[in-house]
C-alpha cells in the first residue's frame, strides 16, 4: 500500500499546486474525454482527486495538526467525504476525524495523547520524520487496546450512552469500531495494498481470483479485516461496482440468495453504500451551483446501477432489490428539478423584447449564459443515461421542448438584430451569440456555425440599412 498511496499523494500534491483556472480546465477536458469513451489510464483517479480538493475548497477542509494527521494516516483509504450519517461499512467520513481526535485526546487516552503529540512536534521540528512516524505507530497501538478496554468496560445501557456521547460523532460506535479495526490491523492492510496493482480498469475472472485469495489470507488471520481489505480493492477499481463480481464468484452463481450466504455477501451492501454515497455527492454538487465533473459523476452512478442490475439476478422484492429500487427513485426525483428547470431558463435568456424592456447598451449576464449553458450540456448528458436511472420520458419530452424553441426562436432573434437601434443592438447580438452556444450543445456544431453565420448576415443588413 505504501508505494501505491506515495503515487496518490504526489498526485494529490501536484494537483493542489495548480490555479483553480487549471484545475477547472483539466477537469473539463477529461470529463469529456469520459463521455467520449476514450480510453485514458488513470482518467477516473485524477478526475477523483480534483473533485476532492474541489470540494475540500468549497466546503473547507478539516482542520487536524500534524500529529493527528500522522495518527490517522492508516484510515486515508477508508475515509469518505459527506456528512457522516451514511451508512458506509467500515468507512468513516472525514469530517467525523476531529470529533474521534477530541475523544481520544480528552476521554480516551489523554495522557498519553498529551505525550504524544509534544513528542512528536519535537520530532517534526527537528526534521525528524522517522521518529514522529515510529511515535504515531505505537501511539496508534494505545489507542487500539483502549478502544477495546472502553467498550468492554461498557456493559450496561447508561455507561454505553455516555461512551457514545463522548466520541460524538453522528455514527459514533460505527467510527470508533472502524477505528479500533483499522490501527490493530495496518499491517496487513498495508501488506494487501503493497501486493494491489494501483488501478484496476476491468476486473476480469483471473483477477478476482488472485484478489481473492489475498484477502482470504488476510482475513483468515483477522476476520474483521475481510471488510476492510474488500475496501482496499474497491479503491483500486476504476469502476467499484465490480466489487459484486467477488461475491458471485463465492458463490459459483449471479443469484442473490446464494450470494447471501457467502461472506462475500457484504460486497453488495458495500456497492449499494458507495451508490448512496454517489448520488449524495451528486445532490450537493448540483445544489451549489458548482459541480465538478457533474457529467463523470452521473455515468459512474448509471454504471453502478446498471452493474448491481446485471451482474446479479436481484428479485425486486428482495432487500437488496427494495434497495436499488429506493436509490433509482431518489436518482430521478434529484434530477427532474434540473432537467425541467432547463427549458424555462432557456427561454428566459432568449425570449424576444420590445426595445422599451431593454436597459440601453445592456448585454446578458454572462454568468447566466454560461451557467444555463453548461445545464443544456448537462441534460444532454441525463439523455444518455436516462433508462437506467429512470428518467427517459422526462429527458425527452423536456430535449424536444428545447430543440422547437430554439430551432423557432433563433428566427426571431436574427429579425431582432437586422432591426436593432443603437441602444438595444449590444443586448440582442449577446442573446444570438447565446444561442448559438445553446444550439451547439443541443444541435452540434454544424447548426451553430450556419447559425452564426446568419447572425453575422442580420448584423451586416442592420449596419448597411443604418448607413442608408
Amino acid at each position: 500500500m505504501a508505494g501505491a498511496e506515495t503515487t496518490v499523494e504526489r498526485l494529490r500534491a501536484y494537483l493542489r499546486e495548480l490555479s483553480p483556472q487549471a484545475r477547472s480546465l483539466l477537469i473539463g477536458e477529461l470529463e469529456r474525454a469520459v463521455l467520449r469513451g476514450d480510453d485514458v489510464v488513470g482518467t477516473d483517479l485524477v478526475l477523483q482527486e480534483l473533485r476532492a480538493i474541489v470540494r475540500e475548497q468549497r466546503e473547507g477542509g478539516l482542520r487536524v495538526d500534524h500529529a493527528a494527521r500522522l495518527f490517522f494516516t492508516p484510515l486515508e483509504p477508508f475515509l469518505v467525504d459527506d456528512r457522516g450519517d451514511h451508512k458506509h461499512p467500515g468507512r468513516i467520513a472525514r469530517s467525523s476525524l476531529s470529533g474521534l481526535w477530541t475523544w481520544i485526546r480528552r476521554d480516551l487516552v489523554a495522557s498519553e495523547a498529551e505525550a504524544y503529540c509534544k513528542s512528536v512536534g519535537e520530532a517534526l521540528l527537528a526534521g525528524d520524520d522517522d521518529k514522529a512516524v515510529k511515535l504515531a505507530r505505537a501511539f496508534q497501538d494505545k489507542v487500539g487496546v483502549a478502544i477495546d478496554g472502553a467498550f468492554a468496560a461498557a456493559d450496561d445501557e447508561k455507561t454505553l450512552r455516555r461512551l457514545r456521547s463522548q466520541i460524538g460523532t453522528p455514527r459514533d460506535a460505527a467510527d470508533a469500531a472502524a477505528l479500533k479495526s483499522v490501527l490493530k490491523g495496518r499491517n496487513l492492510l498495508s501488506t494487501l495494498g503493497a501486493h494491489l496493482p494501483l488501478r484496476l480498469g476491468n476486473l476480469t475472472t483471473s483477477q478476482v481470483a488472485d484478489c481473492k485469495a489475498m484477502v482470504e489470507n488476510i482475513a483468515s488471520r483477522d476476520r474483521d479485516l475481510l471488510l476492510y481489505s474488500l475496501l482496499l480493492v474497491m479503491n483500486r477499481l476504476s469502476a467499484p461496482w465490480q466489487l459484486i463480481r467477488f461475491g458471485v464468484s463465492a458463490a459459483g452463481s449471479d443469484t442473490a440468495a446464494r450470494v447471501a450466504e457467502t461472506p462475500y455477501a457484504v460486497t453488495v451492501t458495500i456497492v449499494l453504500a458507495e451508490l448512496e454515497r454517489l448520488v449524495g455527492e451528486l445532490r450537493n454538487d448540483l445544489r451549489s451551483g458548482q459541480g465538478v465533473a457533474v457529467g463523470v459523476l452521473l455515468k459512474t452512478i448509471h454504471d453502478c446501477a446498471r452493474g448491481l442490475r446485471t451482474e446479479l439476478d436481484l428479485p425486486v422484492d428482495s432487500t437488496w432489490g427494495r434497495a436499488l429500487a429506493a436509490q433509482r427513485a431518489q436518482i430521478s426525483d434529484l434530477l427532474r428539478s434540473e432537467i425541467e428547470s432547463m427549458p424555462g431558463r432557456v427561454r428566459r435568456l432568449l425570449r424576444p423584447r420590445p426595445s422599451a424592456d431593454i436597459r440601453p447598451y445592456s448585454t446578458l449576464d454572462p454568468d447566466d449564459v454560461a451557467e444555463t449553458e453548461a445545464l443544456v450540456e448537462f441534460v444532454g448528458i441525463c439523455r444518455t443515461f436516462a433508462g437506467e436511472l429512470a428518467i427517459s420520458e422526462m429527458t425527452q419530452r423536456t430535449y424536444s421542448e428545447l430543440q422547437r424553441y430554439l430551432d423557432d426562436g433563433s428566427r426571431a432573434l436574427l429579425e431582432g438584430v437586422r432591426h436593432a437601434g443603437d441602444a438595444d443592438r449590444s443586448f440582442r447580438q449577446s442573446q444570438v451569440e447565446a444561442a448559438v452556444r445553446f444550439s451547439a450543445k443541443v444541435f452540434g456544431k454544424d447548426y451553430a456555425a450556419m447559425l452564426e453565420k446568419a447572425a453575422e448576415v442580420a448584423q451586416a443588413s442592420e449596419r448597411k440599412s443604418a448607413r442608408g
